[in-house]
């Protein structure tokens, strides 16, 4: 049986957790909500940086609850100190701007919630439920996640999960696992497209910082984000790489050399004329943007000249899309469970039989 790694920590183990936030009603709801999860444990309070550094010294829990501004020293300085003394995953809880975020995300947090006190109390249940799913996601990152994203030197580096669990591998029906890559399918695809979520902003960087300038497919990077992350990502990603990068536009045209990333908020779809559409979606949909939904339009436009990438991430989004895929005959690989921050979407994909390639996060650029 198959089970992922977030729920086996839930089961197995408690989650220690530092809350750091100036502001004593957050904090006290904070508390609240993950007092309701037996799995979690607040073992601690911060009502500013430097104390934070101190407690998390002090304490070494699992996982931190960041706040962006605070007096004494801010949330990017104490994520900075915490990262160099004392590697913890921590979550940032924040109101950003775009230089913020983009700021945000070279500090090293492993992931983001918006932080808004108006839904802290008319949407309680909502947003407690959220904040128990990051954290254990966040935990499930585990103390390994020691360099700050978008700044690993080499796979080495690339974050495992702490309390690694080996699972069966499925039956895999013709699933190659690092086998020799099929040149002839390679040449004839139109597109890949690449989706992850938790410790995608790492992956991304690793597989296109070794793509060429020239390289000779439109790339479409579908990345579980806030929408004030995502341009800020693309940004830094574009500065990192040969190849350009850029948040996507509506209407904007796939191009060889060209990785168009979807922007948070929204759902991105790719038109039959080449171009992408930038909509906002069913408010139902979980994940904006979600990868099902860019697969799907993929699927229907290109057929079996789409290349999937299934990365890094919490939960199955891009399943669906790539059942689809996989009935016009489309490639799909998938990364190995070793070099997965969180190996949830990967190990949705493989678990379906539908990937051709298993592959550590190293091979696939």
């Amino acid at each position: 049986m198959f089970v992922t790694a977030v729920v086996l920590l839930e089961v197995f183990m408690t989650i220690s957790v530092l809350i750091v936030d100036d502001s004593a009603f957050f904090r006290r709801r904070l508390v609240e909500m993950l007092s309701e999860s037996a799995s979690l444990d607040v073992i601690g309070t911060a009502v500013n940086g430097q104390e934070a550094v101190e407690k998390t010294l002090m304490l070494k829990p699992d996982v931190v609850t960041m706040d962006y501004e605070m007096p004494v020293m801010n949330g990017i300085t104490t994520i900075k100190r915490i990262m160099a003394q004392c590697p913890t995953p921590i979550l940032m809880f924040s109101s950003l701007t775009y230089e913020g975020a983009r700021i945000t995300l070279e500090a090293g947090a492993v992931d983001y919630l918006p932080k808004s006190f108006d839904e802290i109390s008319t949407k309680y249940a909502e947003l407690s439920d959220k904040l128990i799913e990051r954290i254990r996601a966040v935990a499930g990152a585990g103390i390994a996640a020691r360099s700050p994203p978008l700044a690993f030197a080499d796979s080495a580096q690339i974050p495992k999960l702490a309390s690694r669990v080996t699972l069966n591998p499925p039956a895999a029906g013709g699933m190659r696992r690092g086998a020799r890559l099929n040149s002839r399918n390679i040449n004839e695809i139109a597109v890949v497209v690449i989706a992850a979520s938790t410790g995608g902003p790492v992956a991304l960087q690793r597989i296109l910082s070794q793509l060429p300038a020239n390289f000779p497919k439109p790339l479409v990077l579908v990345q579980h984000m806030p929408a004030v992350f995502t341009p800020a990502l693309a940004e830094r990603l574009n500065k990192l790489c040969d190849v350009d990068v850029r948040e996507a536009e509506n209407g904007d045209t796939l191009q060889k050399g060209l990785a168009l990333q979807a922007r948070g908020g929204r759902q991105l779809m790719v038109g039959k004329d080449g171009k992408v559409k930038i909509l906002l979606g069913d408010e139902r949909m979980n994940y904006k943007p979600s990868a099902d939904i860019t697969l799907g339009s993929a699927a229907n436009v290109f057929g079996s000249k789409v290349l999937a990438i299934v990365l890094t991430g919490m939960g199955a989004d891009g399943c669906e899309g790539a059942k689809i895929l996989k009935q016009k005959g489309a490639l799909i690989w998938a990364q190995d469970e070793d070099t997965s921050l969180i190996y949830g979407m990967p190990m949705a994909v493989t678990k379906a039989e539908l990937v051709d390639e298993v592959l550590s996060l190293d091979r696939v650029g």
